[in-house]
């Protein structure tokens, strides 16, 4: 399960918080991917831990003077951390997070500006998604932002190996269908890249 959260700053929306992931715990065990397209981040650390999410993904454009301590903030309260970044910013500026001593678990890359649902794939990010998985062959990579049957497979031969899948699944007639669908790109990918083996 995946919720996101905007601040109305860092993207011109507001959405959900942590009130509606503690309401959600109360009924499911599942994994709680939290991406906050916030300003300031770590201010929010606590009040998602509290609230039993996850994991906590942060832009980098964000965090660029306080990531190390913000990594740790997450991970002493449990939870798995995750930056993401923007289509327009380059993806060597994630690589120091990935490197270091205490690093992320997973890097997002958006495949659309955040903040709004619905957006077209941008296939111009491949080529990010495709330099983590050759420079970082175990990371979680996860995609977000017009994923679907149409760009899946684009997608997981890239080297994702984590679907954020909104409109195409909640806007489709049959979503487990599409779902499922999805899961198979991935998984026909890891199969047949040299990426996963």
């Amino acid at each position: 399960m995946r919720g996101f959260v905007q601040d109305g700053h860092f993207v011109p929306n507001l959405t959900i918080g942590a009130p509606v992931i503690k309401s959600l715990r109360k009924h499911t065990k599942m994994y709680m991917d939290c991406h906050l397209m916030v300003t300031n981040p770590m201010d929010y650390v606590d009040e998602f831990v509290k609230a039993g999410a996850s994991g906590f993904t942060f832009h980098v454009e964000v965090a660029k003077d306080n990531w190390q301590e913000l990594i740790h903030k997450i991970k002493a309260g449990g939870m798995r951390a995750g930056v993401a970044l923007r289509p327009g910013t380059p993806v060597e500026e994630v690589f120091p997070l990935v490197e270091s001593q205490e690093p992320v678990d997973m890097v997002l890359v958006m495949t659309v500006e955040p903040g709004f649902g619905g957006q077209s794939f941008m296939p111009e990010t491949m080529p990010k998604v495709n330099a983590l998985r050759r420079k970082f062959p175990l990371l979680d990579i996860e995609v977000d932002g017009g994923l679907a049957p149409a760009t899946i497979k684009q997608a997981a031969e890239a080297g994702a190996n984590c679907i954020v899948a909104g409109s195409a699944v909640f806007g489709a007639k049959d979503p487990a269908e599409v779902i499922a669908t999805l899961r198979q790109g991935v998984d026909a990918a890891q199969t047949s890249s040299i990426f996963f083996k």
